[in-house]
């Protein structure tokens, strides 16, 4: 990637970046054009090529792009300092859709890149989001006190399942081609809710 593109203003920058969210979020990669980004961005595909080698490029650095800031945004948000799951997820919750407000494609565009299975990208893929994934369910998984939750709970597979209803959530979503971010806080404070009213220990 041509260092040249983090010299740019902050705003040219959001642009190429929002401009690449909107595109690849609308199509699989092998679909996406990229001269549809340069003009979505207003400027020339030559000039997109100067910041970028390729279309792979291009898409592995707006993936990384989303992981880095989702991942900055979690730690700003003081989530994982929370001594209590629920409050460590909402709290990432607030900060997620603080992100998708000023980059609106990016939650569509996750959730296209994590089921992308072109042989171009996938594998790459798939590697950062163990990485990003692992990263995150260790941090969470230590602020677990067995106390707070029903005796005998698997706690692993409580936060495994609590994934995959997250994930089933964003695909839904994708699969109507939008993300309605005040929705989605609504929604997963009632998904919270009902969470803390199977897993948690009831009092007496």
């Amino acid at each position: 990637m041509n260092e040249k593109f983090f010299s740019l203003p902050a705003e040219k920058q959001q642009r190429i970046i929002n401009a690449g969210f909107r595109v690849f979020s609308k199509n699989s990669y092998r679909k996406s054009p990229v001269n549809e980004v340069a003009q979505e961005a207003g400027i020339s595909k030559s000039l997109l090529f100067h910041y970028f080698h390729n279309k792979k490029e291009l898409y592995l650095f707006l993936w990384e792009t989303c992981a880095q800031m989702t991942m900055e945004a979690l730690r700003k948000s003081g989530c994982y300092e929370q001594k209590d799951l629920f409050d460590t997820l909402y709290i990432g919750v607030l900060a997620k859709a603080r992100i998708m407000r000023q980059y609106p494609e990016l939650g569509l565009f996750a959730v296209k890149a994590y089921y992308e299975k072109d042989p171009e990208v996938c594998l790459e893929i798939q590697r950062s989001v163990g990485k990003y994934t692992n990263f995150q369910a260790n941090t969470e998984l230590l602020n677990l006190d067995p106390a707070q939750f029903i005796p005998g709970l698997d706690l692993e597979m409580m936060y495994r399942e609590m994934c995959w209803s997250t994930e089933g959530y964003l695909w839904e979503w994708a699969q109507r081609g939008n993300l309605d971010v005040d929705r989605m806080e609504r929604d997963f404070r009632k998904l919270i809710d009902f969470w803390k009213s199977v897993y948690l220990r009831k009092e007496g």
